[in-house]
């Protein structure tokens, strides 16, 4: 399960992860409850949230290809020294008491702008810490770092936004970046050459669109993923509303709430961690997607508080099993030269699509209500299950052609294009 961590700089960035991200998760639900405390809108929600995220869909593709041309260790540097910076403007506009909702939107902006070339940058360097036989169990670990924060992290900002108020989050998320940044400066890096490209960033970034159009499991995937993350992925944009009108909960429900869909989600990176092979992931992923959808549509009916968290876990559990193995069967079909590209393209479809249901959800929320609204989603999710599954044969037909999970995980020629 933890075999990854026998290479040290992926150890470093690992650690450096799990001391940051619960930083992360703080700011993020201390940035909603904020919007809602100042707005009392459910609209305006999904727009906070559509405002933190969209930036990744419009940036991204350059994001990818930036990666691709130059070094993803200094991009991400520079990303996260870019980010501590907005957290702790955030900060000091909170606890001075001179924040307006408009200067969240603003910075929340600023931050997913960032985000679009750290996403690319960050997927695209796990392969340079460990190389691809450790890749999915890589893949993994981050995952569980990544939910792990997020099992701790919205229980703490629970307790310390409803003790001291939202600025204090922001100021622990500020300063938590260091931990990541003394990571990634403590690495010992094997100079790696970059193919050299001739053409406009333009002609690149198109050249990767091309790649992903022409193979059809890769394609399969990457639809998928946003049809979850557009219509599935909002409810935690409501779970305000869900954790104080519905559950009568406040911001410490918030928090819990936030944290059993982490602890869900942690327990199904594990269970990827520990398996040996990719194989049968794609198999995987189709029942994930159902029981992510099944699962929103029984916490939208809950009124009860416990039950409501009880049905998160599942939810949270079938998530992450869906994106984390969805993740690594596009990196062990990818070639390094594209990876960059075409891990754009997950970050788009990832968190890119997300927004755009955060403010279609919270439209939705106002006139029909927040639980109509996931029921809705959760319903959704699992149509385009069901679609996935019925293209499953043709898919596998296709990776096999491909053969990029063969035994060992070793990569082959994926230049051509599969059965469509």
């Amino acid at each position: 399960m933890l075999r990854a961590l026998r290479h040290r700089n992926f150890k470093l960035f690992f650690f450096g992860q799990l001391l940051s991200l619960p930083g992360t998760w703080i700011q993020m639900i201390a940035q909603s409850w904020l919007i809602y405390r100042l707005t009392d809108s459910a609209a305006l929600l999904g727009l906070a949230g559509f405002a933190s995220q969209f930036p990744v869909f419009l940036i991204a593709p350059l994001g990818g290809a930036v990666a691709d041309r130059f070094s993803r260790h200094r991009l991400l540097i520079a990303t996260q020294v870019a980010s501590a910076v907005l957290a702790l403007g955030l900060a000091a506009l909170t606890l001075s008491g001179q924040v307006e909702a408009w200067h969240v939107f603003t910075l929340a902006s600023l931050l997913g702008a960032v985000n679009g070339f750290d996403l690319p940058a960050r997927q695209a360097f796990t392969v340079q810490l460990v190389g691809r036989d450790d890749l999915p169990n890589a893949i993994a670990l981050n995952s569980s770092a990544f939910n792990a924060a997020r099992l701790v992290g919205p229980a703490i900002a629970g307790v310390l936004v409803a003790a001291a108020g939202e600025g204090w989050c922001f100021l622990l998320n500020g300063v938590s970046y260091a931990a990541v940044l003394g990571a990634l400066l403590a690495m010992r890096l094997t100079p790696t050459e970059r193919p050299v490209h001739t053409g406009s960033m333009l002609a690149h970034i198109v050249d990767g669109v091309r790649y992903v159009r022409g193979h059809l499991p890769i394609r399969s995937l990457l639809l998928l993923l946003g049809m979850i993350s557009l219509a599935g992925m909002p409810y935690a944009v409501l779970m305000p509303v869900f954790a104080d009108r519905i559950l009568g909960g406040g911001p410490q429900g918030l928090g819990i709430l936030m944290s059993c869909a982490g602890g869900g989600a942690l327990v199904g990176a594990l269970l990827l961690a520990a398996r040996r092979s990719p194989r049968g992931l794609g198999g995987w992923v189709p029942w994930a997607a159902f029981g992510f959808g099944l699962g929103l549509v029984g916490f939208s009916v809950s009124r009860s508080f416990w039950l409501s968290g009880a049905l998160l876990v599942p939810t949270g559990f079938a998530m992450m099993v869906q994106m984390a193995s969805s993740n690594t069967l596009l990196q062990m079909m990818v070639p390094d030269a594209l990876r960059g590209r075409v891990m754009s393209l997950y970050s788009m479809m990832f968190m890119g699509m997300a927004p755009i249901g955060s403010l279609l959800a919270g439209s939705l929320a106002d006139v029909i209500g927040a639980p109509a609204t996931v029921a809705g989603g959760g319903t959704t999710c699992m149509l385009a299950a069901v679609w996935f599954r019925r293209r499953l044969p043709h898919i596998r037909r296709a990776i096999h052609a491909l053969g990029g999970v063969g035994p060992g995980g070793q990569q082959v020629d994926t230049a051509r294009e599969p059965e469509r």
